[in-house]
């Protein structure tokens, strides 16, 4: 029997092999815009935008220095070792959506389904072994009780917290530098008061204003992709639609930005601007008012009875700015780069059509495009067939090939040695996949992908086939029926 299985192995890769051309005609567009829920171009009429990473796209000399400055933070004003000056920002060492154990100083990634992905667990710069994480965690799932609440936050008893925006990269490359320093010193600390001190570090950087001073000396620095988004707000204005902008940024940020993005007119194009709004607060909370902001950044005491274009309003609140526009449903479509923040409470409470811009996506859908994502794929994807299909045989002789498969088929992530995709664990999505498809209609690598529809274009969400339902379909198997399904009916 296990030279039997060996023969339909040798085989299956045979036939994936002749299969790698076709699947690899059909690479995907960095520049698509993708679907999760059906959505047409031609009910919207009103456009909403955040700012950070959603029109401004920065560079990475930004988390460069965020990192320094909030390093620098902790040991001037929370009296960190010195010794901290010795890290540096590491760009490709953490990504988006991981969860951090407050209470351990774990960083990992976990799945939709609540599972840590083994393998992707530091202390600090260095990986935990699988062992130790199953015997802390007791098996690798995390109970809901003691995953980030609602907007990713460790709060209420929460022990996880989740990074969502990419704001946070620098953050979690700081905390894992910190918890590397004491651990290399052998320094007795608490988790806890770590977390908190880098936290209140970073928030410094943005509340204090520190980050905003120093992009608006060296915006050329800081800011690229400017003048796509300056298309696509031009073409929309064109089109006669509606805009609106709300951000948390303050007013002379968002000028100084937006002034070097689309010029010293930019105003013109937006409708209502909001600045400071405290999202998400801002979604939720009734009780702010809107404040008028003067182009030299003083704030005014009269009651807002209405939104005017050209005017700089600060806080407020959604129910509010719903009163005052009547920009209701899903005639409104709103762009964020936070799934939480930006986009969770528009569309479970308010109905608003929301677009996840997700940066990472035109990295990583350059990786899928090589031919050896293509080769490790197919082959993937053919192995787990025939583990499925051959773990019948249950003669130890037999089941030692299978677990040889098995083995193999946790394959070397290509897109982060760290942490992997954005987008996957192994073979799960990852949580914030989840995520991402239930609160973003559709989600791009940038703004600048809408340049390539028209406005009468209805986006399809893929009918991937659920798991009781056929994978014959043609554009879930090139050949039209799967590599092991022949062999075994051969077999």
């Amino acid at each position: 029997m296990p030279e039997r299985l060996w023969s339909v192995y040798n085989e299956t890769k045979r036939q994936t092999e002749g299969l790698i051309p076709a699947i690899a005609a059909n690479s995907v567009n960095p520049d698509t815009i993708f679907a999760n829920n059906e959505m047409s171009l031609r009910d919207t009429e009103i456009y909403g935008f955040d700012y950070d990473y959603t029109l401004a796209f920065y560079s990475r000399n930004l988390h460069t220095l965020i990192f320094n400055i909030a390093r620098d933070i902790l040991i001037t004003n929370h009296r960190y070792p010195e010794g901290l000056l010795n890290y540096e920002y590491i760009p490709n060492f953490a990504v988006r959506g991981l969860h951090y154990d407050v209470q351990k100083a774990l960083l990992m990634k976990i799945d939709a389904f609540h599972y840590i992905q083994l393998g992707t667990v530091y202390r600090g710069l260095h990986p935990v072994p699988d062992e130790e994480v199953i015997a802390m965690y007791d098996g690798c799932h995390v109970p809901l009780e003691n995953m980030s609440d609602f907007y990713g936050k460790s709060s209420h008893g929460h022990t996880m917290k989740q990074f969502m925006d990419i704001f946070s990269l620098p953050e979690m490359s700081l905390l894992s530098c910190v918890n590397d320093f004491f651990m290399r010193h052998n320094i007795d600390y608490e988790p806890v008061h770590l977390y908190k001190d880098v936290k209140e570090a970073i928030r410094d950087v943005h509340v204090k204003g520190i980050m905003y001073r120093a992009v608006e000396a060296d915006i050329e620095k800081y800011i690229c992709y400017g003048e796509q988004s300056h298309a696509v707000l031009k073409k929309l204005s064109e089109h006669g639609k509606k805009m609106f902008l709300i951000t948390n940024s303050p007013f002379d940020f968002v000028d100084r930005g937006m002034n070097y993005i689309v010029g010293k007119d930019w105003q013109d194009l937006f409708d209502v601007v909001i600045v400071q709004a405290d999202k998400p607060g801002f979604f939720n909370d009734r009780r702010k008012p809107f404040r008028r902001v003067t182009d030299k950044g003083a704030l005014l005491w009269d009651r807002i009875h209405k939104l005017e274009k050209g005017k700089i309003y600060k806080q407020g609140n959604l129910y509010e700015f719903l009163r005052l526009t009547g920009w209701t449903g899903s005639k409104v479509l709103y762009f964020g780069d936070h799934i939480y923040s930006d986009l969770a409470d528009l569309t479970l409470k308010h109905g608003w059509r929301t677009g996840a811009i997700i940066p990472e996506l035109r990295k990583e859908i350059k990786i899928m495009n090589t031919e050896q994502y293509v080769h490790m794929m197919a082959w993937l994807q053919a192995l787990t067939g025939l583990i499925e299909q051959m773990q019948v045989h249950r003669d130890p002789a037999s089941q030692a090939v299978v677990e040889e498969w098995i083995r193999e088929r946790e394959t070397k992530d290509i897109f982060n040695p760290q942490f992997g995709s954005l987008f996957r664990t192994y073979h799960n999505p990852t949580y914030f996949s989840r995520r991402l498809s239930r609160f973003a209609d559709i989600y791009m690598a940038s703004i600048s992908c809408l340049l390539n529809y028209d406005f009468q274009h209805t986006f399809f969400p893929r009918r991937t086939p659920l798991q009781h339902e056929s994978p014959f379909w043609p554009e879930h198997s090139p050949a039209g029926i799967s590599v092991t399904s022949q062999l075994n009916m051969a077999f």
